[in-house]
């Protein structure tokens, strides 16, 4: 069919087409004709611009139908400055920008292809525009770069054993993939980061953010914090050791008693002094097993002495960034053990911090470990069933103490 192009300067241009013909194509035929680039051409039929990948017969041109040709002044930046850098970012953001801006059929694709890189368009932040054009170039580059994967498989030599190799490496992250996209779907809860459980106490009448943590055998207080509440000059230093782990602290010692505030009621608690500036205060699960407490996830409550006090834990926004901070609690947390300095540490395998565990190497034993008769006690809980290496280790713990080693035995 014959179509009539009417240009600014009203020159007539008579172009032979094919209805199917695309608006970009006969923009290249009227650059022959008129010598006006592509990029500055822009097509109006009945008043209405036209979209360079639109067909003719799509917007309802038919045979000896005018066109009107104008230039798009706004389209006479020069073509180079409309490129692409190899990192996929635009050689000139703001004229792409600009571009993009005024070719409304662009804009309409864009927001329906790709939303987040029509509105960033639509901003004022070339530096984020120029970001997200080489996050977009490096999503492409991926996926051209599995494509291409994908179909060498495909012609791959099938008695190839390096061929049969990837193959089942494509299989088994396909699998893994499909997995992930469940997972998005139906378990997007999963994905999102676990804030540990703190709730409001009063250690001797100051208040603090406590941790709860039912797989830390004791519970903690650090030098600081025990000095902020007066608790310092009570600290028995025969109790001193050090926290072993993949790191590890100065246990200074132990202070035996000082009354917690939960709710509205006072309890008794002890407490291991650590000098570690990154774990502030634990409440751990001698303190939790001795006030019959309850961790009551459905409701999101502490629940303490059987249920008679009820506190709710914290939300992520009550809780001090610092105790947030997962570098500095994956350091506390990995120092976690207890090298004893005398027989008077508490009668378990491991203190935990942050459910992180690590068994307790016994210091210098006492007398009572000591001779003939130390080695008698061991003989005898040997016959017993047990390891020789742990009855060693729990009558340590005990001070030589027969009875209360067997029982540690018995009961773990």
């Amino acid at each position: 069919m014959k179509i009539t192009v009417m240009t600014e300067d009203e020159q007539i241009i008579t172009l032979d087409v094919d209805p199917h013909e695309t608006v970009e194509n006969v923009k290249a035929l009227l650059e022959v004709e008129t010598r006006v680039s592509l990029r500055q051409q822009q097509l109006l039929y009945n008043g209405k611009e036209m979209g360079n990948a639109e067909k003719l017969s799509a917007l309802g041109i038919k045979d000896q139908d005018l066109v009107m040709m104008v230039s798009n002044a706004t389209s006479s930046t020069p073509a180079n400055t409309l490129g692409f850098n190899p990192d996929g970012s635009a050689v000139n953001p703001a004229a792409f920008q600009q571009h993009v801006r005024n070719d409304s059929n662009m804009m309409t694709q864009l927001f329906q292809a790709d939303p987040e890189l029509a509105q960033v368009v639509l901003g004022n932040d070339l530096n984020k525009l120029q970001e997200l054009l080489r996050e977009r170039h490096r999503q492409r580059s991926i996926l051209r770069r599995q494509q291409d994967e994908e179909l060498e498989l495909l012609y791959a030599d099938p008695f190839d054993v390096e061929a049969q190799k990837k193959i089942e490496a494509a299989i088994r992250q396909k699998g893994i993939d499909d997995n992930w996209a469940a997972a998005l779907e139906h378990n997007p809860e999963g994905f999102a980061r676990v804030v540990m459980l703190y709730v409001d106490m009063e250690v001797n009448g100051v208040p603090l953010k406590a941790f709860v943590d039912s797989g830390a055998q004791s519970t903690i207080i650090s030098k600081s914090c025990a000095e902020r509440c007066g608790l310092l000059r009570l600290l028995d230093q025969r109790y001193k050791g050090v926290a072993l782990g993949v790191g590890q602290s100065e246990i200074l010692g132990r202070i035996h008693v000082a009354p917690i505030k939960i709710g509205n009621i006072f309890y008794p608690c002890s407490f291991v002094v650590l000098d570690s500036p990154n774990m502030e205060f634990l409440f751990g699960l001698d303190m939790l097993r001795k006030h019959q407490c309850m961790i009551d996830l459905k409701d999101n409550v502490l629940r303490v002495g059987g249920g008679e006090v009820a506190v709710p834990f914290l939300q992520e926004k009550d809780i001090p960034p610092r105790f947030l901070d997962e570098e500095k609690y994956s350091k506390q947390a990995s120092s976690s053990g207890i090298a004893a300095t005398s027989g008077q540490t508490d009668k378990k395998d491991s203190l935990l911090a942050g459910g992180q565990s690590s068994g307790i190497t016994p210091g210098t034993p006492s007398d009572a470990t000591q001779g003939a008769d130390f080695e008698a006690k061991v003989a005898k809980l040997v016959e017993l069933g047990f390891g020789r290496a742990a009855v060693i280790q729990a009558l340590k713990f005990f001070d030589g103490n027969e009875e209360q080693a067997a029982g540690f035995l018995f009961g773990g």
